[in-house]
Formats: C-alpha cells, sequence, structure tokens
C-alpha cells in the first residue's frame, strides 16, 4: 500500500493539482493507494505516522520541504520508506538524492527505486533532515519569505541575499564540535548541515553526505557588509568552503549558542538561544539509489 500525503496549500495550490494527478496515476496502474490531505502545521507528521502503523510500504509527500520534514519526522526510525514528488517553492531535498522535478517522472523515481537508509538530526527536541543554521543565511531566508509570496524558485532567495547584506552584522557565537572542538567569537555564518542544498538550488554545503552518519559544520568569519557581495558567486555557486574565510568540520554531534539567535532548521525560522545538534544515522528509509553523489 502506498499513502499519499498532500499539502494542499503548498507551491500556491500547485501540490493539490499535483496530488490528485498522481493519485490518478497510480489507480491507473492498479497499484493499491490512499490519498489523505493535512490540514494543519504538524498534521503530517501524523498522518504519516499512522499509515507506517498501519504497514504502508511507502508514503509519498506531495509538497514542499516543509511537508516533507513533517512527513519524514513521521517515519524516522519505522520501516516505511519515503517518496517525495515536488510541488512546493524551494524542493531542496530532491536536489540531493536526485528525485526528478516532474512529478510523473518523480512517481517513476519512487517506482523504480527500492528503498535505502538516511541519516536524520535533531536538533534540540526537534527533527530535521536537510540543513540548519544561524547568521547571514538566515537573515536570506527571513527576506526571501517575504518575496516567496510573489516569485518561485531561486529568485526569493537572491532577493533575500541582497536585502540581507543591507543590514547585515556579525553574530557573536560559540560553537562546540564534537567534543574537543571550542569556537568562541564573531561570525558570518554556522551551517550544520545533513543534506547539501538550501534556498531552491543553492549548494551551501556541496560535500555533505546524507548516507555518512556525520553531520558537516561550517562557520564563516565575518567580512564587512560591502564585502559580501564579493563572496555570493561562492555562496551561490557552492564555492564558498574554499575560501579562507570558511572553516569545514566533521562531526556527529555540535552545540551552536548565541544570544537573540534566529536558527534555520529546514527552512523554518525559530527563535533560539541554544541549539544541540546529533546526527541520527541510516534513521529513514527513503526511495533513493542510494549512491548519489556529493557535489563539487
Amino acid at each position: 500500500m502506498i499513502s499519499v500525503i498532500i499539502n494542499p496549500v503548498a507551491g500556491a495550490g500547485l501540490a493539490k493539482s499535483i496530488g490528485q494527478k498522481v493519485a490518478g496515476l497510480l489507480a491507473a496502474r492498479g497499484m493499491p493507494h490512499h490519498v489523505t490531505y493535512t490540514e494543519y502545521a504538524g498534521h503530517a507528521t501524523q498522518l504519516a505516522r499512522k499509515a507506517a502503523s498501519e504497514g504502508a510500504a511507502t508514503v509519498v509527500s506531495v509538497g514542499g520541504d516543509g511537508t516533507l520534514n513533517e512527513i519524514a519526522a513521521g517515519l524516522a526510525g519505522t520501516q516505511t520508506a519515503l517518496g517525495i514528488i515536488p510541488a512546493g517553492t524551494g524542493n531542496d531535498f530532491i536536489k540531493i538524492i536526485g528525485t526528478p522535478k516532474k512529478w510523473d517522472d518523480a512517481v517513476a523515481y519512487i517506482l523504480n527505486n527500492p528503498a535505502h537508509p538516511l541519516d536524520t538530526g535533531m536538533v534540540n527536541d526537534r527533527f530535521f533532515i536537510n540543513v540548519c543554521g544561524a547568521g547571514f543565511d538566515v537573515m536570506v531566508l527571513e527576506y526571501a519569505n517575504k518575496a516567496k509570496k510573489h516569485v518561485r524558485g531561486i529568485w526569493p532567495y537572491l532577493y533575500g541575499v541582497f536585502a540581507a547584506i543591507r543590514a547585515f552584522k556579525p553574530f557573536e557565537m560559540q560553537v562546540e564540535i564534537g567534543d574537543d572542538i571550542r569556537l568562541a567569537g564573531k561570525f558570518m555564518i554556522c551551517t550544520i548541515a545533513n543534506g547539501s542544498t538550501i534556498g531552491g538550488g543553492i549548494p551551501i554545503m556541496p560535500i555533505a553526505k546524507v548516507d555518512d552518519g556525520l553531520l558537516d559544520i561550517m562557520v564563516v568569519d565575518p567580512v564587512p557588509a560591502w564585502q559580501i557581495v564579493f563572496y555570493l558567486p561562492s555562496i551561490l555557486g557552492g564555492t564558498l568552503l574554499k575560501k579562507r574565510i570558511a572553516h569545514h568540520f566533521r562531526a556527529t554531534h555540535c552545540k551552536l549558542n548565541c544570544h537573540n539567535m534566529i536558527l534555520n532548521m529546514d527552512g523554518e525560522l525559530i527563535p533560539a538561544e541554544s541549539a544541540s545538534f546529533t546526527c541520527k544515522p541510516a534513521s529513514l528509509l527513503a526511495h533513493w539509489p542510494g549512491t548519489i553523489p556529493a557535489q563539487c
């Protein structure tokens, strides 16, 4: 049995339309399936847990990365696999595991790729599957969210980048990485990644892999606001790690402290003074080849 969970408001209603097409295709192929619609924040997690407890082989997420996060949270630790039909604004996680953008190709991808395990993470008591962090990139998300009502894809994030440059000031942070590394000072970005891509296609952590049992942590030294524009090609092109201002670490856990911090957690912005991150290796089954290489 395949359970299809649709967020009818994702993608300004696009997910509802695509979800109906997915259900029609499964019906045409004679594949047993069940369709449910989310009604409020957190509902997708409840629906996914229910589907898993009732023995669904696969739960298909039809929505954006927020819907995916909720469904994955409900499936983590179960034997029910996740499938993704992209129908949101950014659709970042499909780029990480190779799911096609077109809904019918995505259905074929799910049906033709058996389930393989991948890592997830916890930040304090909250689940995440892709990227978390604080700093300049979170300012970008704050501004981008305001633009999402008007445009899709990477364009809201490009607007967010230039708006954030105008308002940027370095952040005082304390970062504990693993059991031995301690950093303290003013930084521009601190990224904690299980996956690699944010903002509708920005490879913020291109060397991250979702099946290595580790978190990738990047801490970026501050530069004057006027200099940030010179680093934009590196940020947008995935080469920031090659710059001297960026420092890369790998660990199973880390902790971030920052006064009045706004934390990005898979695209959701939440206030926090302190955040503890832990990798949960091979905790989620998903339909992907299990061999998607890290981006260069």
